[in-house]
């Protein structure tokens, strides 16, 4: 009996190995999709700076904080005595990628949390760490969310407050450009797909950075360099950031290589999203857009909840895919800078349309 149904068993998973492969095949572009989500889930290549690799002390907050009422902000951080108040002293940096604050101090200091005091309230506090880093202590806090901070220095102590986000902006974007150091995304002519999603992000940026409408917008970035951020970390900072738009640059590309006739935008969203003023609607928002500006041809909207970042986006997510790499016509506009700029002026266009709509 045990060995019938080992065999039945044995011939139903057979049966999946050729029939499955098979079916994604017969569609390419979901096919290309997993092959390129499955490329970035596995790369493990790089590590935003992570305290615990020289970490001498690490502790989890409740262990080391003193809960007091009675402060300016909601750490306080007792200073050695070798520190003074300066900048040169005192730093606080945020790395918004992975919602670590970092406290740089000039001290010689080995074992901070064995002999200073720190007080104040853990609950947006993950981690903390300390650390020596080129002659100086570092004290890495990890965040439950992402914070803008306010700090000072009083009385031999620093002040830290966490803002939450959408205490000083009125609307929150997280703009993610694709792929990126070694993971280059799609080659063509010695064209690295990577490059121009960044070229796109950045003329983006420079339209972000000049608004000067009525709403106050943050913006954060995934990458503004050539480094390549994991998928985690890229949706995390969307989820983390309570993020009101979401929105990932990519470039598309036939799943042969060779160039073909195919041309055109593409934008994915998340299907499970059905919110009115959700995924699929900010979608083909940034299609009208982006295809008005540059004059490509609408491709068509594809659901894509197999792919990472959009499948665990809590925000109303559109992955725009600029054109193809595969067609050679569209590869020169991808790689012209004028032309760049008009893409990048058609994804800004969205986004404003995004928030008059509502979101």
């Amino acid at each position: 009996m045990y060995r019938k149904i080992l065999k039945i068993i044995t011939v139903l998973f057979m049966a999946l190995v050729i029939i499955v492969p098979v079916t994604v095949k017969k569609l390419p572009a979901i096919n290309e999709k997993y092959a390129m989500a499955e490329e970035l889930e596995n790369n493990v290549l790089q590590n935003y700076v992570r305290a615990s690799a020289l970490a001498k002390e690490k502790k989890n907050p409740d262990d080391i904080l003193k809960s007091t009422d009675n402060q300016d902000g909601d750490l306080k951080i007792e200073l050695p005595a070798s520190v003074g108040e300066s900048k040169q002293d005192v730093s606080v940096e945020t790395d918004y990628l992975t919602q670590t604050v970092y406290v740089k101090l000039k001290t010689d200091e080995e074992n901070y949390f064995t002999d200073y005091s720190i007080t104040g309230n853990s609950d947006y506090i993950d981690s903390m760490q300390y650390y020596k880093n080129d002659g100086a202590g570092v004290i890495a806090i990890a965040t439950d969310k992402l914070y803008e901070t306010k700090y000072l220095i009083k009385n031999g102590s620093l002040y830290i407050k966490f803002v939450n986000l959408h205490d000083i902006y009125d609307k929150v974007v997280v703009i993610d450009a694709g792929h990126g150091s070694r993971m280059s995304g799609a080659v063509r002519n010695g064209v690295y797909e990577k490059d121009i999603n960044l070229d796109i992000v950045l003329a983006l940026k420079n339209l972000l950075d000049d608004y000067s409408g009525d709403k106050k917008i943050g913006v954060f970035y995934t990458r503004t360099t050539d480094v390549n951020p994991t998928l985690q970390q890229r949706a995390a900072l969307a989820n983390k950031a309570d993020a009101d738009l979401f929105i990932s640059v990519h470039c598309n590309s036939y799943e042969t290589g060779n160039f073909t006739a195919i041309h055109g935008t593409q934008v994915l969203y998340s299907q499970s999203d059905d919110r009115k003023l959700g995924s699929k609607r900010l979608a083909q928002i940034c299609m009208d857009n982006v295809t008005k500006e540059t004059g490509s041809s609408a491709f068509g909207l594809l659901e894509a909840d197999n792919i990472y970042i959009i499948r665990t986006s809590n925000a109303p997510v559109a992955l725009v895919e600029a054109g193809y790499m595969t067609n050679r016509e569209e590869l020169d506009n991808l790689t012209n800078p004028d032309y760049q700029k008009k893409m990048a002026q058609g994804i800004y266009n969205a986004i404003m349309q995004a928030f008059d709509e509502g979101y």
